[in-house]
């Protein structure tokens, strides 16, 4: 196989790109959070931050208009530090339980990393998980296949995405420079503004991400032409927040690295 050129390491994000399809436990998990404060937030509301470290990712939600509104309603007060904190606390133990059965890799995934490192890169990975929830969630994806070089979580960095320091910190661990040798791949659009922010090549993943937030059996399910309708606006999303290329689907990843390896050679720049 014929190595890359310049290229020289991959971040993969975790749920909806390589686990999990459809990104499904997180989005599920913050809806009963918030159920257990007496507020219904849709799953919408739950998926509108997908891509945050977690406890950002419930501050996001209870800033939303709609859940501040019903907040006020029910407490008087607008959700307070302290209340984000216990329901945090509240998260962590019940995310774990619900990974046990959201651990299922993606079709491809395994193939997609043995590819890369075929291709010469070093693979990486980040995610909004903690490191007490990816012990399992790691685990899990080593026996069917995939273990990535390194899974960087919340504590890895001062501040989750879209800062950039997770990719920074993925650099420094991969020994690799400039940052336009790397690609991130991710299915949330915070995810992609990372990459942007970090200097990177990013590819957006459409079908089996938080987006679409589809299980593979209801993907399978669709009516014939209606994936392909729902996925329009999806990929837009992803150009719109500064994916170079979008995929369904890990499993389709080598086309995307020797295009964004040819756009090298001809001395583009993931700036433009």
């Amino acid at each position: 196989m014929t190595k890359l050129k310049h290229l020289q390491g991959i971040v993969f994000d975790w749920a909806g790109t390589m686990i999990d399809h459809g990104s499904r436990a997180p989005a599920a998990v913050f809806q009963e959070i918030f159920r257990r404060q007496g507020i219904e937030i849709t799953v919408e509301q739950a998926r509108g931050p997908m891509g945050m470290a977690k406890r950002e990712h419930i501050a996001a939600i209870a800033a939303m208009p709609e859940v501040d509104r019903d907040w006020h309603q029910r407490f008087g007060n607008p959700c307070s530090e302290a209340e984000i904190d216990a329901m945090y606390e509240q998260f962590l133990p019940l995310q774990k339980e619900t990974l046990k059965n959201h651990g299922r890799l993606i079709p491809g995934a395994a193939e997609a990393a043995a590819l890369c490192r075929e291709l010469g890169l070093k693979v990486g990975s980040s995610t909004g998980y903690t490191r007490e929830l990816m012990v399992e969630v790691s685990a899990t994806a080593r026996e069917q296949g995939y273990e990535p070089d390194f899974a960087l979580g919340a504590e890895d960095a001062p501040r989750g995405r879209p800062a950039p320091f997770l990719l920074f910190e993925s650099a420094r661990r991969m020994d690799v420079y400039p940052m336009s040798r790397i690609v991130k791949v991710d299915d949330t659009t915070l995810g992609i503004e990372a990459g942007v922010n970090a200097g990177c090549w990013n590819i957006g993943i459409t079908r089996t991400g938080n987006l679409l937030g589809l299980s593979e059996e209801e993907t399978r399910q669709l009516p014939e032409g209606e994936l392909a309708q729902r996925l329009v606006p999806i990929r837009e999303k992803m150009i719109e927040a500064g994916a170079h290329l979008t995929l369904e689907s890990v499993e389709e990843i080598e086309g995307a690295l020797r295009q964004i390896d040819q756009w090298m050679d001809q001395g583009k720049t993931p700036a433009g």
